[in-house]
């Protein structure tokens, strides 16, 4: 098993800068990659990016080139999104996902999950 808790959300402003973090324990050596959806009210969830948990090596859905950077901590255990130039229309609910054997881009590809966290922006 893996948990997986999301931090850094907040009430934001367009234009402002922010770095979401996600926090991981248990059995992450067997994980294969980590991923960023995010879910605002009434859509669907929808993928941001993904991250091979062992290279480093990022893939972004092609609406969040530019502004969504992934990356990831081996050391502390920790994945992180940060995102530049918030927009009224990142206001969602932002989850860290974990999965051992592949990586996806659908959130049914994914096992582990977190609570989510937060974000909402401002005009």
């Amino acid at each position: 098993q893996v948990q997986l808790v999301e931090s850094g959300g907040g009430l934001l402003q367009a234009g402002d800068s922010l770095r979401l973090s996600c926090a991981t324990s248990g059995r992450t050596f067997m994980l294969a990659a980590m991923g960023w959806f995010r879910q605002a009210p009434g859509k669907e969830r929808e993928f941001v990016a993904n991250i091979n948990w062992n290279t480093g090596l990022a893939y972004y859905a092609a609406s969040m080139k530019g502004r969504f950077t992934i990356f990831r901590d081996n050391a502390k255990s920790r994945l992180y999104l940060q995102i530049s130039g918030l927009k009224p229309d990142d206001t969602a609910v932002y989850y860290c996902a974990a999965d051992e054997k592949r990586l996806g881009t659908h959130r049914t590809e994914y096992d582990y999950w977190g609570q989510g966290t937060h974000v909402t922006v401002s005009s």
